[in-house]
């Protein structure tokens, strides 16, 4: 696909996965050019490395491309992809790129429905620190790094998108599937369908050695039966996991579990981050990376030196009230969340989130009338549809009705701006606000805790 490329052109490439690809691309010498509908620290980096970014789409854009990139976010009536398409220019999807970059490197892909992110960084970083000097290309900035991706000479470490069936593209030596749980529904039927095509792109990569799977999960217990070769199992509640962590004390931050592989205790690990899922986290990177044969002491002191990832679980501190932003829109890990937010200070919690998607908030209605449990308050604000059609019934007004019928106390704030006023009338020191949403959320609590700060 890239054989004999020179340019390559990238529909946005602002975007945190299209970008990491980007990175990876300008590191191995094409010339790139790309697109997007805003300016972001991003796009000023990938224009740092020499890319040549265009805010605004127009189709003179991919003049002299040879290939164009896109991602499912792309529409079919895109201008420089109708421009493309109608003057011959190859078309392909970012994860078909993603394998030709990986294609001649030993990759350790990291998948499921959440967590990939987090699980993919500590790969990486545990097989930095143990001297492999791997490439990445993770779907976040890596607060050790400051970046999404760079290149390795032999091993890789890649997060592998599920939510949109493109993993099927993608041929990883080993996968880790962190998660398989009920979402992306705009692209599955429901889990049965989710469970079928993650057990087709494994049982289907003729490359693959061994799959990680993480055994406090049903979705991956429900799929274990069914997959070819080697399985290596982790987890925090099932005793029967290979690698086992055992959290000690309260759980408080650093958070110090012991380890246990194949029953026997080998260790104590730390993490400087909160909550129960971030040592299932991190017992699935030292699955990994004690299969490949780092020492168990080096692994653990590079956990206690991981700093996790922008924008998941980052805690900021303004005016003595908490804010804390992540990404986190699947109610299973809001849950997880705000279970490890509950302790950070004494104060109330409140939670602040943008629902997203008619699917989610349609099939997932019962699960979410009881995410926010431990919530003092609870703020909504107007959904994001990500381009979804409506579906009759789904709305943010009935959303925040079957939290109320939960018997939370709701405040709905249609103007997501408005949201500055409330936390800053409101919030006292000593409160936590949590933050669910995307970047623009977090460009706003960044505002709040501004005022806070001036306050």
């Amino acid at each position: 696909m890239l054989q004999g490329v020179s340019r390559v052109h990238l529909l946005g490439i602002g975007g945190i996965g299209v970008s990491a690809v980007a990175r990876i691309l300008i590191e191995r010498g094409f010339e790139v050019s790309g697109s997007d509908v805003r300016e972001s620290q991003l796009t000023e980096a990938l224009r740092a490395l020499g890319a040549r970014v265009v805010i605004g789409h127009r189709a003179e854009n991919v003049e002299g491309a040879e290939v164009v990139v896109v991602s499912t976010a792309i529409p079919e009536d895109n201008l420089e992809l109708v421009a493309a398409r109608a003057a011959g220019i190859s078309v392909v999807h970012r994860a078909e790129v993603l394998n030709a970059l990986i294609k001649d490197r030993r990759t350790i892909g990291v998948t499921g429905t959440h967590g990939k992110g987090t699980v993919s960084s500590m790969v990486a970083w545990i097989l930095d620190q143990a001297g492999h000097a791997p490439g990445f290309i993770i779907g976040a900035l890596l607060n050790n790094y400051g970046i999404n991706a760079r290149d390795g000479e032999e091993l890789f470490v890649v997060e592998v998108d599920e939510s949109d069936r493109s993993h099927h593209e993608v041929s990883p030596d080993e996968v880790v599937c962190n998660f398989l749980e009920l979402d992306h529904l705009n692209f599955y039927a429901g889990i049965d369908d989710i469970i079928g095509s993650m057990t087709a792109f494994l049982n289907g990569n003729d490359r693959l050695e061994v799959v990680y799977l993480n055994a406090d999960c049903e979705g991956n217990m429900r799929m274990r039966p069914d997959l070819k070769g080697e399985v290596v199992t982790y987890g925090v509640e099932s005793a029967s996991a290979d690698v086992r962590g055992q959290i000690i004390g309260d759980g408080q931050m650093p958070t110090r579990f012991d380890v246990f592989v194949k029953g026997d205790r080998v260790g104590q690990a730390a993490l400087s981050l909160p909550g129960r899922y971030n040592v299932v986290n991190a017992c699935g990177a030292l699955a990994v990376a004690l299969r490949r044969g780092v020492p168990f002491e080096v692994a653990a002191q590079a956990l206690s030196t991981y700093k996790g990832l922008e924008n998941r679980f980052t805690i900021v501190e303004a005016g003595g009230v908490w804010l804390v932003k992540d990404y986190i829109s699947h109610p299973t890990g809001m849950r997880k969340v705000l279970e490890s937010a509950r302790d950070l200070v004494s104060g109330r919690l409140i939670s602040v989130f943008k629902p997203y998607r008619y699917t989610l908030m349609k099939y997932l209605k019962d699960e979410y009338a009881t995410a926010f449990d431990g919530s003092d308050e609870v703020v909504i604000t107007t959904m994001y549809a990500a381009n979804e059609p409506p579906i009759p019934g789904v709305s943010t007004d009935s959303f925040v009705q079957n939290l109320r019928d939960a018997g939370y106390a709701v405040t709905h704030i249609p103007e997501q701006d408005d949201i500055r006023g409330w936390v800053l009338d409101n919030a006292r020191p000593g409160d936590k606000v949590i933050f669910f949403g995307g970047d623009d959320f977090f460009q706003l609590c960044d505002r709040i805790a501004e005022d806070l700060r001036a306050r």
